[in-house]
């Protein structure tokens, strides 16, 4: 019970640190996902995507189409399979993903920083 109370505390730290930047946590993720494996290799398809994030294939299609309509991404078709589409976090979806970044971090750190002390002489 304690695991879920925290993670659910947890959650909604996240969601008001991305609510400013119009990001659900999901959609925060699945950017932040695209973005770096965009960066290091060729641009991911769909599937490639919910398997980096650990999502449903079904509802990363989903958010993804959010995030196309918000200009955050652009999704072309794949030249491996006509099937397929292939992510590309366009210059908008970068910036936002950056900031995303920095506001994520500065609540994770604020989340994590009562456990820290509370937990600092045990180390």
């Amino acid at each position: 019970m304690l695991l879920w109370r925290t993670t659910m505390r947890w959650q909604r730290v996240m969601t008001a640190a991305l609510a400013p930047l119009d990001l659900t946590h999901v959609q925060f993720v699945l950017l932040a996902s695209a973005m770096w494996l965009g960066r290091y290799g060729e641009p991911p398809n769909q599937v490639q995507l919910a398997a980096q994030a650990g999502t449903e294939v079904k509802m990363t299609s989903d958010v993804v189409a959010r995030l196309e309509a918000k200009g955050l991404i652009v999704r072309d078709t794949d030249p491996r399979d006509s099937r397929a589409k292939v992510i590309r976090v366009s210059t908008t979806g970068t910036a936002a993903v950056q900031r995303a970044i920095v506001a994520v971090e500065a609540a994770d750190a604020a989340f994590s920083q009562p456990w820290m002390r509370r937990n600092s002489s045990a180390c």
